[in-house]
């Protein structure tokens, strides 16, 4: 339920967004972000053992925060306000920064190696990559 919401939130976050310019964008962009989501939870399933229910609803409670952060974004973009790049990449920071505490909260909750949270890191700086080459063009290789 909770990457449920996450996921319909984050799309409405994308899809009032006037950066995104087209259909294919927006699916790209919520595609990486939830291939992300995906992963740990793959990972979970297969490697964690008698912890990765208990994981999986944790990760999937950080996953909604970082969603909700970008709430007023959506709102405000919606209603016709504020739908300028500084509110859009501020708002995504906030989500990440809050998204990383927790996920970190969480692996220590349970008393699980760094190395989850690590591998969290990682798959996050490749998602950001991937949205800041295949989606946005920002950077080319």
């Amino acid at each position: 339920m909770y990457f449920f919401l996450s996921s319909l939130i984050t799309w409405w976050f994308v899809d009032v967004s006037s950066l995104y310019c087209s259909l294919q964008q927006k699916l790209f962009s919520t595609c990486i972000a939830g291939a992300k989501w995906g992963l740990q939870i793959a990972a979970a399933y297969f490697f964690m053992g008698n912890k990765k229910w208990k994981f999986i609803k944790n990760i999937g409670i950080t996953c909604l925060l970082g969603s909700i952060v970008l709430l007023p974004y959506a709102i405000a973009t919606s209603c016709g306000y504020l739908t300028t790049v500084s509110f859009f990449v501020g708002s995504l920071l906030v989500a990440v920064i809050v998204m990383k505490i927790s996920y970190f909260l969480n692996v220590q909750k349970l008393a699980l190696s760094r190395m989850w949270f690590w591998g969290w890191i990682c798959s996050l700086i490749i998602a950001i990559t991937l949205q800041l080459t295949v989606v946005f063009s920002v950077i080319s290789f």
